[in-house]
């Protein structure tokens, strides 16, 4: 799961006052004069700041050219603006730009080696797309980095990419801690259900994919797992309930994993 880094929702900077020297007339003290002029740093961090906003919104609402152009443009006032560079990778992820947003999520990580939230967002880059061993590095990172505020990504996304590799001990422990952390985590009980699939345990199995379908809107795989469980469990009913489910649902999924698709 990759997620916008939590900066781009910073809070107002406030302004620090610069004190002048007292002016003396004869044996008189005139008061100080304060001035609430914001230094050129903080006028800096606060453009940077409206114009990462602005990109956010943009990406929220679609407009991936003007989120772009917004980016870019907060790197221009500030090169080293760690959240431009993971916003420019989600939008190279949303255009289906792979190797681009993969650059983006590395820059990021290199210029804010202790945050948490960007140390995962590459981990996530690197083992959907086939860097497991890599992404684990980057997972064990994240989860080290001081005031990480959401560990139950990390130990998610650690726990689906041990799974993907093989390492069955890793992917439980991490899985489970994650959903101590975040019992809806809806990847870590997709990873579960996966996982005690894979183990033939298959009660376990159908629990956590009920759990997984319950927490958030169904996709096909998770529908399609639902529906291999039921069948290895001697339900035809239930394993045609997610059938019919998926049919209605992701025709498109249906027509691929059938061959029917475009040619």
């Amino acid at each position: 799961m990759i997620l916008l880094a939590g900066a781009l929702l910073l809070a107002a900077c406030s302004k620090s006052p610069t004190v002048k020297p007292p002016k003396i007339k004869g044996s008189e003290q005139v008061a100080p004069e304060y001035s609430y002029a914001d230094s050129e740093a903080t006028k800096k961090r606060v453009q940077v700041r409206e114009t990462l906003g602005l990109a956010a919104q943009r990406f929220a609402s679609g407009d991936l050219a003007e989120a772009e152009k917004q980016a870019r443009r907060a790197l221009k006032i500030d090169p080293a603006a760690v959240d431009a560079y993971t916003l420019l990778g989600a939008i190279a992820a949303r255009r289906g730009q792979g190797a681009q947003a993969g650059e983006h999520y590395r820059r990021a990580a290199e210029l804010a080696p202790e945050r948490g939230e960007v140390l995962n967002n590459y981990g996530a880059w690197l083992c959907a797309n086939g860097y497991p061993a890599e992404a684990l590095v980057w997972f064990d990172r994240a989860l080290a980095a001081p005031n990480y505020r959401t560990p139950g990504s990390a130990l998610a996304n650690a726990g689906g990419c041990a799974l993907k590799s093989g390492q069955g001990e890793r992917a439980e422990r991490d899985l489970r801690r994650a959903l101590e952390i975040e019992p809806r985590n809806a990847y870590a009980l997709a990873s579960m259900a996966e996982y005690q699939y894979g183990r033939g345990q298959y009660f376990e199995a159908r629990a956590f994919a009920e759990r997984r379908l319950a927490a958030a809107p169904a996709d096909a795989s998770v529908l399609q797992l639902a529906a291999r469980i039921e069948e290895r469990l001697g339900d035809k009913a239930a394993a045609s309930r997610y059938q019919q489910r998926l049919r209605a649902e992701f025709p498109q999924a249906v027509l691929s994993s059938t061959g029917e698709g475009s040619q």
